[in-house]
């Protein structure tokens, strides 16, 4: 037993060192060693300790990480995320709210080519913002609208979060896609139907913008070639069973590369800046990989999973009071943490408690990464917030708070439907034939 509390404290020790802002990759291997020396010899440790790092990053699915994260990086450069904005907008700029709509469907194929939050709100941000505040729509709409679409980011296929929970629980990565992206669809539709909801309640949030004439929305459309082309060969590929993840990550980059090239964006300083970017991203997410598996190891060896799958099972709590509970427990955490780190530091734990009282793993995965979505645009530390600060620096962040209200309702509305129906998540992976799916 002594072991299990170890294993408890532990845990409890690296939530408080990420709460109290200590990087989680560090906070994740300094418990991770102190633990392992504790509960084993130590030779052992030092064995464990030389080893899992070169486990963490070795397995040659991790090559999709910065693939994609280099794919959407070049998007970026290349223009490809206002070209979709201006496509959008052609179509539904005009209607009330048009903008703030046409910004989150924007979002939804952004996030579909970058599998970034983070990366798809700051993008957006920067393009869609001035648009907006320039035709007279309310700061609290028009920031919170970004900062809501940017999590799309996290969900639509190819997402890095998703990737690294099928890594971690050493499920289909390809399965996961497919689950994700009904429920994708899902919150882009709820956030739009929120937008309309709020400017039908308060027509001044949203001035209507000039229609544009039919013409002018084909050209705008044509604009959006590239970005469709991204889609199909990479989303396409994978469900069509043309590649693999890993390869069609590989010519995700490849074409996202080309295209800034055709656009003539592609000097060598963006060259060198979307490598450097590229190299960043993707080297901190490879260092917290490592604080994980330390951590990680500890947890296992404590046998605190385990324990803690028995407790719940001799106390008779229901499946669904377990998945509640759980999913409360994220949510308040994303208040103060970012969604990697919550992944990280929990995904083991959580995920045998999960799959210990029944429920589907693959579904859960789609869940849990749509919970820690919603921790984004949560106050006090939504980071999508702060990045819409950053890019409009005059936007209060209680102004922001304020307005993404209604797209956390929506958040809510989408999370219980998914555990009401949860063919919303496993209906695709079966149709596409995803192992047992």
């Amino acid at each position: 037993m002594a072991a299990e509390w170890a294993g408890l404290i532990g845990f409890v020790a690296a939530l408080a060192m990420a709460l109290l802002r200590v990087p989680v990759a560090v906070a994740m291997a300094v418990v991770g060693i102190i633990g392992t020396l504790l509960l084993t010899d130590w030779m052992s440790a030092v064995y464990v300790m030389a080893s899992l790092p070169f486990e963490a990053i070795f397995p040659y699915g991790l090559s999709v990480v910065p693939l994609f994260i280099f794919m959407g990086v070049f998007a970026s450069h290349s223009g490809l995320s206002g070209n979709l904005f201006r496509g959008i907008t052609a179509f539904s700029g005009h209607r009330p709210g048009g903008l703030a709509a046409s910004s989150i469907g924007a979002s939804a194929v952004f996030g579909a080519i970058c599998g970034s939050s983070l990366a798809t709100c700051a993008t957006m941000g920067r393009v869609a913002l001035p648009e907006m505040r320039e035709r007279g729509y309310a700061k609290s709409l028009a920031g919170a609208s970004i900062a809501a679409g940017g999590t799309l980011g996290v969900l639509i296929p190819p997402s890095i979060l998703l990737v690294i929970y099928a890594l971690m629980t050493e499920q289909s990565i390809g399965a996961l896609f497919a689950g994700a992206m009904i429920p994708g669809l899902l919150a882009t539709v709820l956030y739009i139907v929120s937008i309309r909801i709020q400017v039908m309640r308060d027509p001044s949030l949203a001035p209507v913008s000039t229609y544009v004439p039919w013409s002018q929305r084909w050209g705008a459309l044509l604009q959006m070639w590239d970005a469709i082309i991204l889609i199909i060969l990479v989303i396409g590929g994978i469900y069509a069973g043309l590649f693999s993840p890993t390869e069609a990550a590989a010519v995700g980059a490849g074409a996202a590369l080309l295209f800034a090239f055709m656009r003539k964006r592609l000097t060598w300083s963006v060259l060198r800046t979307g490598i450097r970017e590229t190299a960043g991203m993707t080297g901190m997410i490879f260092l917290i990989l490592v604080g994980a598996a330390l951590f990680n190891f500890f947890i296992e060896t404590s046998g605190l999973t385990q324990t803690l799958v028995d407790w719940i099972t001799t106390q008779g709590y229901s499946p669904l009071v377990v998945l509640i509970a759980l999913l409360v427990f994220y949510v308040v955490l994303g208040c103060f943490m970012d969604s990697l780190s919550m992944i990280l530091l929990t995904v083991v734990p959580a995920y045998g408690v999960i799959t210990g009282v029944g429920y589907d793993p693959i579904w859960f995965g789609v869940v849990l990464v749509s919970v820690v979505e919603i921790g984004l645009i949560t106050p006090p530390i939504g980071m999508n917030l702060f990045i819409i600060q950053g890019v409009s620096p005059d936007m209060k962040i209680t102004t922001l708070a304020r307005g993404i209200l209604p797209f956390l309702a929506a958040d809510f509305v989408r999370v219980i439907l998914m555990i009401a129906i949860p063919g919303l998540v496993l209906w695709l992976p079966h149709m596409l034939g995803f192992g047992a799916y």
